[in-house]
């Protein structure tokens, strides 16, 4: 699947997650986000930037590891991003859906 964000058409599976990371630009992460009815803070890209380097670094995403980061607290996360925090914030990020998500 196909979707276009800023004149950048961008591969997609039917979850609406991003096929292919190099396809992700911050840009694009904001489009997402409002999207989410989300308005993107500086607080939300330090997350947006721990989800990136648990990626990079291959290792699994979850709400446990999250709350054990040091970067935000259990409750500011379901803040931040309202109605599922984790597919909400790696849908952003642009990343594939932890498996920890159903």
């Amino acid at each position: 699947m196909e979707k276009t964000y800023l004149q950048s058409i961008i591969q997609i599976n039917e979850e609406g997650y991003l096929t292919d990371f190099t396809q992700w630009t911050k840009e694009i992460g904001i489009e997402i986000a409002k999207e989410q009815g989300i308005e993107m803070t500086d607080k939300h890209w330090e997350v947006i930037d721990y989800i990136h380097d648990k990626y990079k670094k291959e290792e699994p995403l979850s709400i446990r590891g999250i709350k054990k980061s040091g970067v935000i607290n259990i409750k500011e996360f379901y803040q931040l991003f309202p109605g599922g925090p984790l597919k909400k914030a790696t849908l952003i990020a642009g990343i594939p859906k932890p498996k920890s998500c159903i």
